[in-house]
Formats: C-alpha cells, structure tokens, sequence
C-alpha cells in the first residue's frame, strides 16, 4: 500500500532539503521519512528532510531531519527557505516573521520584490562558547585554537555553538582536503558528546572567509548556515575579524553575510530557491 506525500524540494546556496508542509498533520515517523527520501540514487535526494509544522508561539515551527534519521537542533539555510515558502505561499504574508526551533524562537527579515523573497536575513541569536553548553569535554571557559588529534595529526580546534556544536579549523587550503575520508573522524571525535559539525576555513581578509564543511548526519554539504556563522565567531575569537563588521563567506554553493556583534550575536544573510514541488510515494 502507498501513501502519498507532497513536498517542495528547496536549496539554500547549495543546502537542500525536502520541506513538507505539516500544517494539516506530521508523518508518523520522521526520521525513518528521512533515510527513505534523502538518498541522492534512489530517492529523492537531499541533506534531509524540513517539517513545517504549526506553532503557538511563532508563525511556524521548523523540525530538520538529518540524511541519517538524526534531528538537528537548527539549520541556517533552512530557516531562510522556511520564510521563503512561508511567504511565497501565502502562509505568513509579511516582511518579518518568527519561527519556532529546538534552538529557540528565530526572527526572520524578508527583502522582497515583486512579491518574491530576495534573500532573507536571520537574526541567529548569541553564540555559545561555553564548553559544558556546546558540548565539548574541555575544562574553562572556553575553547579556543586548541590542539586535537585527529587520524594521527593535530588540529587547532575552536568550539561554538549556534544551537549545535561546532568545531572551527583555520587551515590555508580547504579545497584540497578530503573531507570524505576524514569527515567522520572529526562528527566522531571524543571531545563532542553529541557529535560535531566541522568547518574548515581560511582566512582571506578581515571581511572575506572561505569555507568546507563536514555536518554531522549529512557529510560534506554545499553549505550550512549555523556553520557560516560559527566559522565568522571564530574568527572574531581569533582575531582573523571585528565585530560589527559585514564578513562574506564563500561556501560550494554561494556566499553568506555574517555580521558578530561586540555580544557574540550573530544575524545572517543570504538566499533561498525553490527547486521543485513533487509527490512522494512511501510504502505502509
């Protein structure tokens, strides 16, 4: 027997997702929805799957959904397709709008033309450094350009989070790494408890970082918001950037604006797209 579902494939510079929209009922098992539709050979295809859902505090609730079944606490290029369909379907027609995440209430900013949504700017709230809150098993108040092995060598580590864990390695070329073989050794490093999202980036002016990034439960994306975001809190903890100063960042799949204020707020820029709108046919 099949049960159709519809969906809307969307991407955020290169970040895609399958978006369902939940308002009139949720898949009865989420995760396992996931591993059905997100491989990119026999399925669907894509980093996971995104749940708009109904909220009574906010214009909708977001739920993400890794590749691997695995639900993430937040995506940035996710929420600013989820205002985009939001808007663009006439869900939530205004320029500002709030949605509901596990990493709390976000605001969304909307530039639109022509009845069409730009690029939408996140108000991401306040980094975290805090070891015991990323988590991280690390002693102070902070870890910042710490060595960790990895495969046998050893990289200078910086934690954050944006509602997940992330760790920051500063390196000259991240083109030539090979994500794909040592990815998983840093998801799985000892030190995160919860897993680890890891970007590796170098530094090209105070205002222009490029970056990789190996997600937990996904592998090497095209992009990732919350990552972005770290990656500029780094560079600011490390001195690479300043605060209140507009950083652009050069993802596989399109570049972001960051700005991190004196407070460690972050707010981000950048687009969304619509792919396609489809049905899926899941065996019950």
């Amino acid at each position: 027997m099949k049960k159709k579902i519809n969906f809307t494939k969307m991407h955020g510079i290169g970040n895609d997702y399958i978006y369902i929209n939940c308002f009139d009922g949720i898949p009865a098992d989420p995760s396992e929805l996931a591993i059905k539709m997100s491989p990119r050979h026999f399925s669907v295809g894509s980093d996971g799957i995104v749940l708009i859902c109904p909220s009574d505090n906010a214009d909708a609730k977001m739920r993400i959904f890794n590749a691997d079944g695995s639900e993430a606490k937040m995506c940035g290029n996710a929420i600013r397709c989820v205002g985009k369909y939001l808007y663009e379907r006439n869900m939530a027609r205004k320029n500002e709008l709030t949605v509901d995440t596990l990493s709390g209430i976000k605001t969304l900013t909307l530039n639109t033309k022509d009845g069409v949504v730009e690029s939408v700017g996140v108000d991401m709230g306040k980094a975290e450094i805090c070891p015991r809150k990323i988590p991280v098993n690390f002693p102070g108040e902070s870890m910042i350009n710490e060595p960790a092995d990895v495969c046998g060598k050893t990289y200078r580590m910086t934690a954050v989070s944006m509602g997940n864990p992330h760790s920051v390695i500063f390196c000259d070329d991240p083109s030539s790494l090979e994500l794909e073989k040592i990815g998983t050794y840093f998801e799985n490093h000892p030190l995160f408890p919860d897993r680890v999202n890891t970007e590796f980036v170098r530094v090209i002016s105070p205002t222009e970082l490029e970056m990789r990034v190996w997600e937990r439960g996904s592998g090497e994306t095209y992009a990732c918001g919350t990552g972005t975001c770290a990656s500029v809190v780094a560079s600011v903890l490390n001195g690479y950037c300043k605060t209140e100063v507009p950083v652009r960042v050069h993802l596989i799949g399109g570049d972001l604006t960051i700005i991190v204020g004196d407070d460690l707020r972050v707010t981000m820029e950048g687009p969304a797209s619509f792919v396609y709108d489809g049905e899926y046919l899941l065996d019950i």
